[in-house]
């Protein structure tokens, strides 16, 4: 059974950081590139982060490029996403998700809330 569990959202003020991790299992996460997106109440769900399954290329949405960190543990499965700086227009549930030829899996996501 293929799951993506993130954790790590919560709450926090301006300026702080927050270290989310999605925990994969049921499928080969080695083979598989993972992004993180998010979804802010009443818009629609954005990328944010991208990281590849082998070289491990690293790719932002503008909006994170400088503050947000995408990494990956294949001997753990898990992908990380390091938030620093975080401002109240981060606010959103985030989710991972999991690529690759034919296939595409999703988290069931965590909350961020940044506000003072």
């Amino acid at each position: 059974q293929v799951q993506l569990v993130e954790s790590g959202g919560g709450s926090v003020q301006p300026g702080g950081s927050l270290r989310l991790s999605c925990a994969a299992s049921g499928f080969t996460f080695s083979s598989y590139a993972m992004s993180w997106y998010r979804q802010a109440p009443g818009k629609e769900r954005e990328w944010v982060a991208g990281i590849t399954n082998y070289y491990l290329t690293t790719t932002y949405a503008e909006s994170a490029k400088g503050r947000f960190t995408i990494s990956r543990d294949n001997a753990k499965n898990t992908v990380y996403l390091q938030m620093n700086s975080l401002k109240p227009e981060d606010t959103a549930v985030y989710y991972c998700k999991a690529v690759a030829a034919g296939s595409a899996y999703w988290g069931q996501g965590t909350q961020v809330t940044v506000s003072s």
